[in-house]
């Protein structure tokens, strides 16, 4: 495969790129924990399902507070998961595979065992060191209290007293000390590790909670009233750009900064930033002279339902068109259900009350489930713009929703006092032979526990299987790669209830039956289907079609 970015340094623009959660991908050592070795080992498999990237999420050094996103080193890979030799290897197999290597940056805090960080306690109040971060006095006569209501996402204060008594600022977990991106020495160090990475021949970056970076700090610092843990509820009925601490207008001169940075190289490299914010603000991180892309999360939370789709769509394309970049559509990834289970939850289930039952609660039809997530991908993958997928999804995969709570790693669950279960059951590492203690992910046990029934849902068992979900990936992501052109579609008019259809450029057809009827199927030869098609020849209830 033919390195694109070489001849087309817009090779983003509809990219496919592949997840991989490195502790959950492949475990080459046999300690229970996937490596970046192991990563390199499984390489073949992305080349052999036509991606055109993969996407690292966080292999730092990290006592693993959240999952790899608590950094205590930017520059380093975790002795756990591997060397820096071990990476470049890693990027130098994947380009030889003609894969494109994008990288997790996580801005807005760091590890409480970052250097700096451990500079900070030392120091003292009113320290330089402590200024990289955000230190305050607390409240209260003797400053015991916070110094403002604002909430972590993980449920609790937003601030940590230290011995001193003194408090510091923390979004998420408490281990993710929240830094200061209004200190210049804050903004270099993340200027040199952009370049680090990419003279490591990385070809780009996808940017954390990259809506939190700038904060509102004058004094005093302003309460908000009613806590809300989400950045899409705190922002709800707000002026854009004046939230204390999300998606303030002054954190876009941090990517505009970034932008020149990635520019020096040739080609330039991309970023695609992850920002939980309406779709109008989202597209401003878009900008050509920002960061190229935006996660779009309105796809993924779209019920099943024909008219919601559409209207994410076409609203999706529109806002991405509006500042010159190019759509992004993801299904699953490794903070949410996997869309394999989620899409066949009835509408409004609280998912935390799901996993919690053991997501027996309400039981999940994994058939259907399977079907509709087939319909869902190949729907996506006929869309305008760059296609993310999560690693399992090629194989169909299921959230583990009966993780036995002695086992769970999310501190979700103990920062917000056992009733969040959290994310582990889409992390659960991936099934690559039928047998043996972890089905082919290493030579020992993994870190989480699999079911047996991963054993239908391995690789070996669907490597060359007819009408495997694996197979289906496939042929889809060849088809996609003959087929794209241009980044536009038109709407059929008079389609059934329940179903979508579109013209892509170059006259090619989706059709995507979200109804519970099969409905005649219009003229055309058929490229790929998501499931069987009816016994007259229609398109089934949870199916989509390509057509020529």
């Amino acid at each position: 495969m033919a390195d694109l970015s070489s001849r087309n340094p817009d090779w983003w623009r509809q990219a496919v790129v592949y997840q991989v959660y490195p502790r959950s991908f492949a475990d080459a050592d046999g300690d229970g924990l996937g490596d970046i070795r192991g990563v390199t080992e499984r390489l073949a498999h992305l080349g052999a399902l036509g991606v055109d990237a993969l996407w690292l999420s966080p292999f730092y050094p990290s006592e693993l507070a959240d999952g790899g996103y608590d950094v205590i080193d930017y520059r380093d890979v975790d002795p756990r998961l591997g060397t820096l030799d071990d990476f470049d290897a890693l990027v130098a197999e994947a380009h030889r595979l003609g894969l494109k290597v994008i990288v997790d940056v996580v801005p807005n805090h760091t590890s409480h065992r970052h250097v700096w960080f451990q500079e900070a306690l030392a120091a003292g109040p009113g320290s330089p060191a402590r200024a990289r971060y955000v230190f305050r006095d607390g409240r209260g006569e003797h400053g015991e209290l916070p110094p403002t209501d604002w909430q972590s996402v993980f449920g609790g204060s937003a601030w940590q007293r230290v011995p001193d008594g003194q408090w510091y600022l923390h979004l998420f977990a408490r281990e993710q000390p929240d830094l200061d991106w209004g200190h210049e020495e804050v903004r270099e160090d993340f200027r040199t590790t952009l370049r680090f990475w990419s003279d490591r021949g990385v070809d780009g970056f996808r940017v954390d909670v990259a809506h939190a970076l700038v904060k509102d700090l004058r004094e005093p610092l302003r309460d908000l009233g009613a806590p809300a843990l989400s950045a899409e509820d705190a922002l709800e009925g707000m002026e854009p750009g004046t939230h204390p601490f999300y998606d303030r207008d002054e954190v876009h001169d941090v990517y505009r900064d970034w932008r020149r940075v990635l520019d020096a190289y040739t080609p330039p490299r991309t970023a695609v930033a992850e920002a939980w914010v309406p779709g109008a603000r989202r597209a401003l991180y878009a900008r050509p002279d920002e960061l190229n892309q935006a996660f779009n999360f309105e796809y993924l939370q779209a019920s099943w339902d024909a008219a919601a789709v559409r209207e994410v769509i076409t609203s999706s394309l529109a806002t991405a068109r509006a500042v010159g970049a190019s759509a992004t559509w993801v299904l699953s990834n490794h903070d949410v259900v996997r869309h394999a289970s989620r899409l066949v939850l009835p509408p409004g289930t609280d998912t935390n009350a799901w996993l919690l039952s053991a997501g027996h609660a309400p039981p999940v039809d994994e058939e259907a489930g399977l079907r509709r997530a087939r319909a869902a991908t190949l729907l996506m993958l006929a869309l305008p713009g760059s296609s993310y997928l999560y690693q399992g999804e090629e194989l169909g995969l299921p959230e583990v929703a009966g993780l036995p709570v002695e086992v769970l790693q999310d501190p979700l669950w103990e920062q917000s006092g056992r009733v969040r279960k959290g994310r582990d059951g889409c992390r659960v590492p991936l099934p690559w032979t039928t047998s043996g203690p972890s089905y082919g992910f290493g030579a020992g046990g993994a870190w989480l526990p699999q079911p047996s029934s991963f054993a239908r849902y391995a690789v070996a068992a669907q490597d060359g299987a007819e009408g495997s979900t694996l197979e289906f990936y496939r042929t889809a992501l060849r088809l996609r790669r003959k087929l794209l052109d241009g980044e536009e579609l038109v709407w059929a008019d008079g389609t059934p209830p329940g179903v979508l259809a579109f013209t892509r450029s170059d006259g090619w057809r989706c059709v995507a039956n979200l109804s519970d009827a099969p409905v005649p199927l219009p003229p055309g030869e058929v490229l790929l289907s998501s499931g069987p098609l009816d016994g007259d020849g229609r398109l089934a209830p949870d199916t989509t079609v390509w057509l020529a």
